[in-house]
């Protein structure tokens, strides 16, 4: 099993045995086989992260911080958990990208209290976030984004130029058909992504089955046949900054792909604002590691007063163990982390104008994007459709595109409760369902009907895979490994 570069390196040989953008896929029910094994997002997530263990300086790792998209819900989330279990490390907590991000910022930055916005452009994933920095510590303030768009889809739109260019010029060579080309293309095409951040034109010889065409690629056609991805993040941008109704004081460009001069240009065009790069490639990772050793202090000082203070002696304990000035741990010590409800939630209701009868739903959302976590309890009360109704059933929704909408097709449903046994009841009787979320992205409703006082409890961190599953995993990572 391979891992990152020497993974890409097998895909020029043997392509069909890579896989990429794995990312994409965490929290859906994607199956991959090999050699008659099934592999899940996160058994191959899991092979990933525990690779990253192992090269972490030679030493033993147990506890991890892993770094997620800011746009992550809660099933993808919950799927992310599971693979580090499958790797057999303890997941101390998962980290939103641009909070990380904004960690590293602020360490740069000490003693300035500022609001940033965040564009985070990865090699899957995009997302921005405003977070405000303010003795220290980091609050989100809002996030909005979308997993499914980032550099991997710049890189499609040079292949696709490049396969054009070849076909029109070799039309019965059949390379648009054969996966090995396109294979062959999309390595080369992240390659050429990278050059024409720092130049204007590059050579771009295709070869295919004996056959050369020689080639350039220009800046300028590579901006022309990605400009629509562009916009979706300058549209996604927007949409942020018109969320929280504030100008930044800074924009933080985070993500490999941000390296594209357009990026820059774009966002200057659209805002007037001069990003700033600042270690983009590992500017998350950095900030995971401050976050880790936050949180490590905060364990091993659970104990603290209003004013933070606590045991010289623990605190001179926490600062040799970790090898850092005591000073260090009680700077970091009262430090606050706060993030936000990704995506709406929701329960689904019989559609607007149309009969009970022809069981057909929409979503009404209950708890909001943007939400602070841990979020208070929001209570929406709703009533029975049909008269004599004996029992309700709860099903519980997750926001699943960009954009907050009460169509069904605009959501994923994540669970349901029911409420049965119930004495007939009339129509329009009431019900109370309440929903919140912890910290760490448990969502909890309850339902209940308030004529008898019945309820149902429903708690929702998405089980993604089951025990057995889990197990069937965990064995294959350690065949692998």
């Amino acid at each position: 099993m391979k891992v990152g570069e020497e993974a890409k390196d097998a895909a020029k040989t043997d392509p069909e045995r890579v896989v990429s953008l794995i990312k994409r896929h965490m929290g859906s029910d994607t199956e991959l086989e090999f050699d008659g094994v099934t592999y899940t997002p996160e058994s191959v997530s899991a092979f990933i992260i525990r690779d990253l263990a192992r090269q972490a300086g030679g030493e033993s790792v147990r506890d991890v911080v892993i770094t997620v998209p800011a746009y992550f819900g809660v099933s993808e989330r919950r799927a992310t958990q599971l693979a580090g279990e499958i790797a057999k490390l303890n997941v101390v907590s998962l980290v939103p990208e641009p909070v990380a991000a904004a960690l590293y910022y602020g360490a740069l930055h000490e003693g300035e209290d500022r609001t940033i916005l965040v564009y985070d452009l990865g090699g899957g994933t995009f997302d921005t976030t405003v977070i405000r920095l303010e003795g220290g510590d980091v609050t989100v303030v809002c996030t909005d984004g979308d997993h499914q768009l980032g550099g991997a889809d710049w890189d499609a739109r040079i292949v696709d130029h490049l396969s054009e260019c070849f076909m029109s010029e070799y039309p019965d060579s059949g390379a648009g058909d054969s996966e090995e080309f396109l294979q062959q293309l999309g390595l080369q095409a992240e390659a050429l992504k990278k050059s024409l951040s720092t130049r204007i034109s590059v050579r771009a010889p295709i070869r295919f089955d004996g056959r050369t065409l020689p080639a350039d690629l220009t800046r300028e056609t590579f901006e022309e046949i990605t400009a629509d991805l562009l916009a979706r993040t300058i549209d996604i941008t927007r949409r942020t900054l018109a969320t929280a109704d504030r100008t930044p004081d800074a924009v933080l460009l985070v993500g490999g792909s941000t390296h594209m001069p357009a990026v820059t240009r774009a966002l200057r065009s659209a805002f007037g604002f001069t990003p700033q790069l600042h270690d983009p490639h590992l500017a998350v990772a950095k900030g995971a590691a401050m976050f880790a050793l936050q949180e490590t202090i905060r364990v091993r000082l659970p104990e603290t007063d209003e004013q933070g203070t606590d045991d010289p002696g623990a605190i001179r304990k926490v600062a040799a163990d970790l090898g850092v000035a005591p000073t260090a741990v009680r700077a970091w010590q009262g430090r606050k982390v706060t993030i936000v409800v990704p995506r709406a939630f929701g329960v689904g209701v019989v559609a607007r104008d149309t009969d009970p009868k022809d069981h057909k739903l929409e979503v009404s959302h209950v708890l909001m994007p943007n939400t602070p976590l841990p979020s208070d309890r929001v209570t929406r009360q709703y009533q029975t459709a049909v008269t004599n109704q004996t029992s309700i059933l709860v099903p519980i929704y997750e926001q699943a595109g960009t954009e907050v909408s009460h169509l069904l097709d605009a959501n994923r449903k994540i669970g349901e409760g029911t409420i049965s046994r119930l004495p007939p009841l009339p129509k329009g009787s009431p019900i109370d369902i309440t929903f919140s979320m912890t910290e760490g992205g448990l969502l909890t409703v309850t339902a209940v009907e308030l004529v008898t006082g019945q309820e149902v409890h429903i708690e929702v961190q998405i089980g993604g895979l089951d025990d057995k599953r889990v197990r069937e995993a965990t064995e294959a990572v350690d065949r692998l490994s």
